[in-house]
């Protein structure tokens, strides 16, 4: 019997996906427990115009997140960091210091917790972040930590 899944089911698929599954299962617990609907005519219409929003939402977004990094490369984020007289710095550069600089700075609002910073920062310099917009759109930037 073919569905349409309402909600994602382990080890089955994922939601608005149509699958094929033995009709007790489907009757007896995915229907019922409201997990999925019957693959009837006018549920697969409402599925396939799902799916084109959904197409349009992405490119949207990509859209959106290809001028975002366009932004960002244009010229590396600048950090202030307290240095000591040896050359290095007091405390660390965390993934909140470069997501507050790049709002400062460009304008976009970046959430640390998509910010990874590859380098190990122990003095003043050029380093480089990942930043990952997910569906693997991973970009790398270059930020720079400058004596305040």
């Amino acid at each position: 019997m073919q569905i349409i899944l309402i909600k994602d089911v382990d080890n089955l698929g994922a939601a608005h996906e149509l699958v094929e599954v033995k009709s007790g299962y489907a009757r007896n617990f995915l229907i019922p427990e409201k997990f999925a609907i019957e693959a009837s005519s006018t549920n697969l219409k409402v599925l396939e115009e799902r799916r084109k929003q959904k197409e349009k939402k992405e490119q949207k977004l990509l859209a959106e997140i290809a001028n975002v990094v366009a932004v960002l490369k244009q010229s590396p984020v600048k950090i202030g960091a307290k240095i000591g007289t040896s050359g290095k710095i007091f405390g660390s550069v965390t993934a909140i210091q470069l997501a507050r600089a790049i709002r400062e700075q460009k304008g976009y609002e970046i959430d640390r917790r998509r910010i990874s910073i590859t380098d190990d920062i122990k003095e003043a310099g050029s380093y480089k972040a990942q930043i990952d917009f997910g569906k693997e759109n991973v970009i790398e930037i270059e930020f720079e930590v400058v004596a305040e």
